[in-house]
């Protein structure tokens, strides 16, 4: 995939920018918004490690049909690796999982959650309040829909690249 030209992307409105985050993936492009209103420590992690490059050729490593897609390890790239910084304290709020909803993977410790994000496929109920919600799509679902499943999948796709929307218009 060739690097994205600042013509090529477009915003959804009232997209900011600064705290948008455009994900190239092996099968298309999704735009994520991210929610620094209610997980602000989390949103600047995950801006922080994208500009950094941490996030380039890594796997969605755990695709769940019904469920979620999930990414992020670009220390080992399997689900068990995050990054050089320290884990995060929740930011749990009262933002439901939704379709589109991006939420902040982590252990059994709700105070672990470090690089490692999903994408919820579907409606997520029983995630609501126990993870923390940094973002939702803006656009692109019709990619993280194509994403090969299997946990891990058997030849997975991949961020290309992520990147803050700031940093490429």
């Amino acid at each position: 995939m060739a690097e994205p030209k600042s013509a090529s992307l477009r915003l959804p409105p009232g997209a900011d920018p600064e705290n948008t985050l455009v994900l190239d993936a092996t099968p298309g492009r999704i735009v994520i918004k991210l929610r620094n209103d209610v997980a602000p420590e989390h949103a600047e992690r995950l801006k922080l490690l994208a500009r950094e490059q941490f996030y380039d050729d890594v796997p969605f490593h755990r695709v769940i049909e019904g469920f979620m897609a999930q990414t992020g390890d670009g220390k080992y790239g399997n689900g068990t690796g995050g990054s050089q910084y320290p884990d995060l304290k929740a930011e749990f709020s009262d933002v439901p999982y939704l379709r589109g909803t991006v939420g902040m993977a982590r252990t059994s410790n709700p105070h672990s959650a470090n690089s490692q994000f999903f994408i919820m496929f579907d409606e997520g109920s029983f995630l609501n309040g126990q993870y923390t919600v940094v973002g939702e799509v803006v656009s692109g679902m019709d990619v993280v829909d194509k994403l090969k499943r299997g946990e891990p999948p058997a030849n997975p796709d991949r961020i290309v690249k992520m990147q803050v929307a700031a940093d490429i218009m």
